[in-house]
């Protein structure tokens, strides 16, 4: 099963940088070459090939991210929503329980170990 297969970009800090990038492989297959992890449209997803990224500043009084604390949320393209929130589930990640659907695709949401909140998103098709 395919998990994350895309991401414009994100860099933020972590108390285990080590620690938390073994999560991200373990429970999303984001593979880290020791600089990071990167995602090209054509080869991971040949549908997403005019596909791009948003970059998308959140009032200071946003609720979206919660209940994180945390000043961002990273949205990963994922390619079988219901799938991976199943496979999450059982290997004991929080996973948050709802969902939504509608003419941008479905989202659904988790966290990371160091609380902060990932969106999850499959495209529409």
């Amino acid at each position: 099963m395919k998990r994350v297969i895309g991401i414009g970009g994100i860099f933020f800090k972590s108390k285990d940088p080590k620690a938390l990038s073994e999560w991200y492989n373990k429970h999303l297959g984001v593979a880290n070459e020791g600089w990071g992890a990167q995602f090209f449209f054509d080869k991971v997803a040949p549908q997403l090939k005019d596909g791009y990224q948003l970059w998308s500043p959140f009032s200071d009084t946003t609720n979206y991210f919660e209940p994180s604390d945390q000043t961002f949320m990273i949205n990963f393209i994922v390619d079988d929503l219901d799938a991976l929130l199943d496979a999450l589930k059982e290997e004991g990640v929080n996973v948050v329980d709802k969902k939504e659907a509608g003419d941008f695709g479905k989202f659904g949401w988790c966290f990371d170990p160091d609380g902060n909140k990932v969106e999850l998103w499959e495209t529409p098709k």
